[in-house]
């Protein structure tokens, strides 16, 4: 038995002991005549005292068995909601966390997990959270050692998002390719991996002439309107200033310790969009949904490639299409996808033709480091 029934059930023990002394008291009165002045000033006292243990039994029993819960729910319904609206988000998962996990500084890598940001601001009003997310991935054969992974992601944001930057991340690190999420602190950005260093700069290359961006924004009239997928030239970050956009450069980050930008300066690169320039009136002051359509150079001896979310997002479903990977001479391949997400609708693990394989109903929260892995290999008999 929990700590609570016990409580409850002692409290309605102590209320059966009070009525019982209650039903004593009123019998002796009733029955007991006295002949003596001092058993009739006795039996005064109980007259007058017999209901005080009785309406102390109604009251505690009657509170424990009928009113205590009904309480403690409608408090909860009346005043739960607007206290959690004024409290930071950051520290009411942090406090919760530690009650059940134990104090643990690696409970932060969850906070930022969950939230999508740093949780600073009452009502989430600093988050960026994805109610509805689209996601797909083509893979198109540029020779037999390498193809184009264009990826096309669309979100719809539950907050909009208060900003008009969005920034790009390009790494061959593994290092930095698993913290960038946590360590970022632009509420718009988009995170791309290059496995194969030697491919690292055309990636960067063919990123920066491809990428198109659409968004939902809110204009200066307070206004939502929508702009065109555009090319928007990005401007590169210089090498002194990535302090100003990754944590881990300015300070230690739980056990990983501060790195050093002059350590990276071969394997990462970072872009800033001005999302302002496609704007009608050139004035965006919030961003209600976006759409990120990209490309990359990656190696088709990886073998794989996937998609990992930068956002808490909610994921409707992710598309594939990898009829254009083949090439003149190359083996036929085979497919099979490999979700590392809270829960999908993908049958057991098989490998099937590029005309077979079809779209991925996910239709759950996916987090950063959730996402999606599609393998292939040379087909089999």
């Amino acid at each position: 038995m929990t700590a609570q029934p016990r409580r409850r059930w002692r409290a309605v023990a102590i209320a059966a002991g009070f009525l019982v002394v209650a039903t004593a008291d009123l019998a002796a009165v009733l029955l007991w005549h006295p002949s003596s002045p001092v058993g009739a000033l006795l039996h005064q006292v109980l007259f007058v005292a017999w209901p005080l243990p009785l309406l102390i039994a109604l009251v505690l029993g009657g509170y424990e068995l009928f009113l205590h819960r009904r309480l403690v729910t409608e408090l909860g319904v009346i005043s739960g909601p607007s206290i959690l609206a004024h409290l930071l988000p950051s520290e009411v998962l942090r406090t919760f966390l530690s009650s059940v996990y134990g104090a643990n500084e690696a409970n932060q890598d969850v906070v930022s997990g969950l939230l999508g940001g740093e949780g600073v601001n009452p009502r989430g009003g600093d988050l960026t959270i994805s109610t509805n997310t689209t996601v797909k991935l083509e893979l198109e054969g540029i020779d037999t050692r390498a193809y184009h992974l264009i990826t096309t992601q669309s979100y719809q944001f539950r907050h909009n998002v208060p900003v008009d930057r969005f920034v790009l991340f390009v790494t061959s690190s593994v290092l930095l390719r698993d913290t960038i999420s946590a360590a970022c602190r632009y509420p718009l950005f988009e995170l791309y991996f290059v496995p194969d260093q030697s491919q690292f700069l055309d990636s960067v290359d063919d990123m920066l002439h491809s990428t198109q961006i659409a968004i939902d924004y809110i204009d200066h009239d307070n206004n939502r309107r929508s702009a065109e997928p555009s090319q928007i030239p990005p401007v590169e970050v210089r090498f002194g200033e990535w302090v100003n956009y990754l944590t881990f450069f300015r300070e230690a980050m739980g056990a990983l310790p501060k790195l050093s930008p002059h350590a990276h300066a071969g394997d990462l690169r970072i872009f800033e969009c001005d999302l302002s320039d496609i704007a009608d009136d050139h004035v965006v002051r919030a961003i209600c949904g976006l759409t990120i359509n990209s490309r990359t150079v990656q190696s088709t001896a990886d073998g794989f490639c996937y998609w990992q979310s930068p956002y808490p997002s909610y994921v409707e479903r992710i598309t594939f299409d990898v009829r254009r990977l083949a090439v003149d001479h190359a083996p036929e391949q085979e497919f099979s996808v490999m979700p590392f997400t809270f829960r999908s609708n993908t049958l057991p693990a098989q490998w099937l033709s590029a005309e077979d394989l079809s779209d991925l109903p996910v239709r759950s929260w996916v987090l950063p480091g959730h996402g999606i892995a599609l393998l292939w290999r040379e087909a089999r008999d």
